[in-house]
């Protein structure tokens, strides 16, 4: 698939068509996503080898660096294109002298743009069928920082990142309409030792958008699992809307990363088990998950 970046960047003229995209707040850019992508990470890139923002405004730019990459995948731009894109930007940001004008221009300008979303407190990432809701407030009490609800055969769940004062784990929480318990559960995704690519019934062909989420997790032979290491009653503040009691499951700190390094058109699932050999399966969509991350950073620095 060919990527339409080609038609944006005159020699003479790719800083300032990059400064005018990044001005426009994130998640509301005209440009298409391959373009924004490109110019989002030769920014970034550029700041990591030049020191040209502040902590929160860096971290605001790769929190939006990675939603670019997240709306490309979905709008059909292939893998290897965005790979192959992620090192024509470095290689652009290698070659910028950063004392040059035109760079002080375009990071004054970043700068600018960027300020504004570095001071949100909540932000929204849509997907092609769920999306997450983050909230870097802090606060004493556990809610979700960065969360993803679903209904499965009448049983609702909701699954992220939850914690207190900026502690977070990952997260989900079954609430079950017949009102049984699970003894345990697990988290199941692409083994990505195994597969390095997702398995896609419209493998890096075209949009995702009408993809059915069980459709976009592998088989069984290039999948693993993450088995919770903590149950406990689920707080009123993380049960999902409309349920009045349910039960929590944490998982490792390595799912959490795991999950942020999968492809965003891919699914995980969540599977609750029961006396019995009863499971119950709930999917999740990556989407925004490692872009969501990036913006709860931001209230660390």
């Amino acid at each position: 698939m060919k990527s339409s970046r080609r038609k944006a960047r005159p020699a003479s003229r790719w800083m300032g068509c990059l400064a005018a995209a990044l001005v426009v707040a994130p998640g509301l850019a005209h440009a298409q996503p391959a373009d924004l992508f490109y110019e989002r990470a030769v920014m970034s890139a550029a700041d990591t080898r030049c020191g040209l923002f502040a902590p929160d405004v860096a971290a605001a730019l790769a929190a939006a660096t990675a939603q670019a990459r997240g709306a490309a995948l979905r709008a059909g731009t292939s893998s290897d294109v965005l790979r192959a894109t992620s090192q024509q930007a470095q290689a652009k940001a290698a070659a910028i002298n950063c004392r040059s004008k035109d760079m002080i221009t375009a990071a004054a300008r970043v700068r600018n743009g960027f300020a504004g979303f570095a001071k949100l407190s909540r932000l929204t990432y849509a997907g092609d069928v769920a999306g997450w809701a983050a909230d870097r407030g802090i606060g004493r009490t556990a809610r979700w920082r960065l969360g993803q609800e679903t209904t499965f055969h009448g049983d609702r769940m909701a699954f992220g990142l939850a914690g207190r004062e900026g502690l977070d784990a990952l997260i989900a929480v079954g609430a079950f309409a017949d009102g049984a318990e699970p003894y345990a559960a697990r988290l199941v995704m692409r083994d990505q030792t195994r597969s390095s690519q997702p398995y896609l019934a419209r493998f890096a062909r075209g949009s995702t958008a009408s993809l059915p989420l069980a459709q976009r997790l592998p088989p069984g032979s290039v999948q693993k699992a993450y088995a919770a290491g903590a149950r406990a009653p689920a707080g009123e503040e993380l049960l999902p809307k409309g349920t009045t009691s349910g039960w929590a499951f944490r998982f490792s700190d390595e799912a959490s990363a795991e999950l942020a390094k999968l492809d965003p058109r891919e699914s995980v699932a969540v599977e609750f088990l029961f006396p019995g050999d009863i499971v119950r399966r709930a999917y999740v969509e990556v989407g925004d998950f490692a872009a969501g991350c990036a913006f709860l950073r931001v209230a660390a620095r």
